[in-house]
């Protein structure tokens, strides 16, 4: 039986990373202020898998965002996936070379499944997350692209059936209702889905451990993740992993050497 895993995402913004609410992003430090606060060599042992999503609005700035993705990585053990603004092989290509270990896709998913062949061909599915976005639209369940700005018209059930057909690796299902609220995870919409041949990341909503513990409780989720800065800062990360393990949830036990 695969273990589960506790994901950490991060979210940057023109060389800031933020706290992000609904998607409305706010400002909380630069690499440094990161550096200070989240030892990431240390937490690490907290922690499956790391994801830096770079979010920034306007024309997104590869190059300064890998320089960032580089120093965060550095002597951190852990796997790093990478994404935000992937429109070419060599996006990608650039990604890998600054310590990716994996491709977070979003838009591409919708707009060019070409190159989402081309870069599963290439890389191997193992290394492409895809991350799809959603919220309720007049009580139904509807994608969004493009940082959450154009909404597709699609079926929900559908849409994901058919990403998992691209033979991506795993899929990262992040609410917009429930980002940065820390009121939990959309328990309801993961619960209907139908059982996926690949993992999935449950993502939108946790704000403690009890979250974190009720999603990794569900049957068809693989995973969990938070990007809530404030609500895991200091050894709150370390407790619940901890917590967690002792109720006997199949997670990883990483010692320190």
């Amino acid at each position: 039986m695969l273990r589960k895993r506790i994901i950490f995402t991060l979210i940057y913004e023109n060389g800031f990373f933020n706290q992000s609410r609904n998607f409305r992003l706010q400002k909380v430090g630069n690499i440094k202020w990161l550096e200070r606060n989240y030892k990431f060599k240390e937490i690490a042992f907290s922690l499956d898998e790391l994801i830096v999503l770079n979010a920034s609005k306007k024309e997104k700035n590869l190059e300064e965002f890998t320089k960032v993705l580089n120093n965060l990585v550095d002597d951190v053990f852990i796997p790093i996936a990478a994404g935000g603004g992937i429109r070419t092989i060599d996006d990608a290509k650039l990604l890998f070379k600054n310590g990716a270990d994996k491709l977070v896709i979003n838009s591409i998913l919708y707009e060019n499944r070409e190159l989402v062949k081309n870069l599963v061909q290439i890389y191997g599915s193992q290394s492409l997350v895809a991350n799809i976005d959603y919220k309720k639209v007049e009580g139904v369940n509807r994608i969004f692209i493009n940082n959450g700005t154009k909404e597709l018209n699609v079926d929900f059930n559908e849409y994901i059936k058919e990403i998992e057909e691209l033979a991506v690796g795993e899929v990262y299902l992040n609410s917009i209702e429930k980002d940065g609220t820390g009121f939990g995870y959309d328990i309801e919409t993961v619960s209907s889905i139908d059982k996926l041949g690949i993992p999935l990341i449950l993502a939108g909503g946790a704000g403690n451990e009890k979250h974190l513990e009720e999603g990794l409780r569900l049957e068809n989720v693989s995973a969990v993740a938070t990007a809530n800065l404030f609500n895991f800062v200091g050894d709150g990360l370390p407790k619940s992993r901890e917590n967690i393990l002792n109720k006997g949830i199949n997670i990883a036990r990483w010692l320190k050497c």
